[in-house]
């Protein structure tokens, strides 16, 4: 899995990157705001916007460390090949669950393009934000998939 490897490693760079930029962005908006009065029009719009892309572009990288929150509660007394089991169709539902939502963003993307729906304020084109998030979305069941057919190499994160 290098390939995914690199591209998850890419998203998590990205989404680290917009939220630097969003974090600046709000910065001189909140100095601007409390010192001159000039501020960002729309910096909570455009914040929004970027948290959800964010969100989106962290996932392929949580999914390949393992990173999401697991319960073993229950099967913390099971023989290892049985929680092995249960990774590994953990990380089927998962990406059969991310393939549905980047199937559903995609449509949401383009319906999003084709009404011309934007944000209320600066009028920001919302299917910038869905075309953000499907390819890590898409990337994220990919990677979730592999590890289900093939186990996980590396433990390096996650329980």
């Amino acid at each position: 899995m290098p390939l995914l490897d690199r591209l998850a490693r890419l998203c998590a760079v990205l989404a680290g990157v917009l939220l630097t930029a969003i974090t600046l962005m709000t910065c001189a908006s909140l100095v601007g705001r409390n010192t001159t009065g000039w501020t960002v029009v729309g910096d909570f719009e455009l914040t929004g916007a970027a948290a959800g892309a964010a969100i989106a572009l962290f996932m392929p990288w949580c999914q390949l460390q393992r990173g999401h929150v697991m319960v073993d509660f229950f099967t913390v007394k099971a023989s290892r090949a049985t929680r092995d089991r249960l990774d590994r169709f953990g990380a089927l539902l998962l990406g059969v669950v991310m393939g549905l939502m980047t199937w559903r963003s995609t449509l949401g993307g383009f319906n999003a393009w084709r009404s011309n729906a934007g944000s209320m304020i600066v009028g920001f084109p919302e299917w910038i934000v869905y075309a953000t998030m499907v390819p890590p979305l898409a990337l994220t069941a990919a990677i979730a998939l592999a590890q289900a057919v093939r186990g996980f190499g590396r433990r390096t994160g996650g329980t």
